[in-house]
């Protein structure tokens, strides 16, 4: 559900008071706890190190990210990856499939460069 347009855009005050009177450049990295703010026009260039329950994330605001949350750019789960024990065993197939074809072709250039040496010696 979006916000009401008669209250406007929430932007926590703390961090409009922090961006206040600091460029972008020299500010380094702010860090915050407000997920639930919007991204400013006025926070374009800073670096916030957005917090996701664990440690802070850093978010560097661009242009494009203006109207969104800061919470959005910092991810509060981790995805471990699915399969398991079948997955496990189609990923060393695939390394060791990897690891043969480096080998072939580590094997064909020794013997093109000492077929070519070969024939530079006639």
């Amino acid at each position: 559900m979006t916000r009401s347009l008669k209250k406007g855009p929430y932007v926590n005050p703390g961090l409009l008071k922090k961006i206040s009177g600091r460029r972008p450049e020299s500010s380094g990295l702010l860090k915050t706890w407000a997920r639930d703010s919007q991204i400013a026009p006025e926070m374009v260039g800073f670096t916030f190190g957005v917090h996701n329950g664990k440690d802070h994330i850093e978010v560097r605001v661009s242009e494009e990210m203006v109207g969104h949350r800061l919470g959005e750019f910092s991810p509060t789960k981790k995805f471990v990856r699915h399969g398991g024990k079948i997955q496990k065993e189609l990923e060393q197939k695939q390394k060791e499939a990897e690891i043969t074809a480096a080998q072939a072709v580590k094997a064909a250039a020794t013997t093109k460069t000492s077929t070519g040496t070969e024939t530079t010696k006639k």
